[in-house]
């Protein structure tokens, strides 16, 4: 296994990387780890728990002591996978949808412990950024030949959703990407059966129904010292959103900015336009497209809340402000 092999000069160190940041190597004892996975990510959950027990198989005979971790609900990967850096597992593996992988980085980080992926999931973003095999058992196999390195992260410090305002202010790391407005209040509407039934269809039409309900309420944008007023935001650190769609194509996981997309009309028709845009590649007068590290966001009425999401996952209200944490976490890719 060639991970395994390379030497840095202090055993006892996980990552020893170059002056940019951005190789990591990883020491000969990294042979400790922990898969989390999601049992009903994907639509069979029987042919899901198969995968992962053969995917852990392939890992152990790679010469890597595996923990397999079920979840047990919303949340819980970010328990397991506090409790396995809390062990010093080396690696910790997440198998599941980007919610999933959103949890187990928040479990992780700040902290040592390196992060690989085994796709399953509903859209997958960063699965698709990096080329991973779309199952977990090819991507098990692979694995032995992914490199580690270290990438900046996404966070977000916002108000909680109205129901949590008891456990105080939000902060979540992101991988992938955050949507302020109109798509986080899609994912508000979202039931869980919906979404396990149909899988990316429950977003589409979801998404359909609450255009057609949706008020588009004003945002006030800040960024670099300048406001701008638009109805919905993506904050971007990857290239794709949504799974396929490539709204900030400039972007990469490497970079050390984010790539972000304000749409800027209240009109509800003018979303049509938006969305066949998105479709086309083509660009939309009216789309402000920007370059930054660091950018907020508050609304301009007190009503109705303005939500934010982090790779699909609903996170919280306005006001939030989303600042690249450089050097954040040690990823494995191809």
């Amino acid at each position: 296994m060639a991970i395994l092999a390379m030497a840095t000069p202090c055993p006892e160190t996980l990552v020893a990387h170059n002056q940019n940041c951005s190789e990591a190597v990883l020491t000969p004892a990294l042979k400790r780890a922990t898969l989390i996975y999601n049992p009903v990510a994907g639509r069979n959950p029987s042919r899901r728990e198969r995968h992962i027990q053969h995917a852990g198989e392939i890992l152990r005979k790679s010469g890597i002591e595996i923990k397999l971790a079920r979840t047990a609900g919303p949340g819980s990967a970010t328990e397991l996978a506090r409790q396995a850096a809390a062990r010093g597992d080396e690696i910790i593996l997440a198998c599941g949808g980007d919610g999933t992988i959103n949890e187990v980085i928040n479990g992780m980080c700040p902290g040592n412990a390196a992060l690989a992926i085994l796709p399953g999931g509903t859209a997958n973003i960063i699965a698709k950024e990096l080329r991973l095999p779309h199952h977990p058992v090819r991507a098990a196999r692979e694995f032995p030949n992914w490199k580690p390195r270290r990438i900046a992260l996404g966070r977000v410090t916002g108000a909680p959703i109205p129901q949590n305002a008891a456990s105080g202010p939000v902060r979540r790391y992101f991988l992938s990407v955050a949507g302020v407005g109109f798509d986080a209040y899609v994912i508000h509407r979202l039931t869980f059966g919906f979404k396990m039934s149909l899988g990316v269809a429950a977003y589409v039409l979801e998404g359909a129904r609450q255009w057609a309900r949706y008020s588009f309420p004003p945002v006030m944008c800040h960024v670099d010292g300048r406001e701008q007023q638009v109805t919905f935001a993506i904050v971007q650190r990857t290239s794709r959103y949504a799974g396929w769609f490539r709204t900030a194509p400039r972007q990469s996981i490497i970079n050390s900015h984010f790539g972000v997309s304000l749409y800027t009309s209240p009109r509800r028709l003018r979303y049509v336009a938006y969305a066949l845009g998105i479709l086309c590649q083509r660009r939309v007068r009216d789309v402000i497209e920007i370059e930054t590290g660091n950018v907020g966001f508050t609304a301009v009425q007190p009503e109705p809340s303005i939500y934010f999401e982090v790779d699909g996952e609903l996170a919280g209200t306005l006001p939030a402000s989303f600042e690249v944490v450089p050097d954040a976490l040690t990823l494995f890719m191809p």
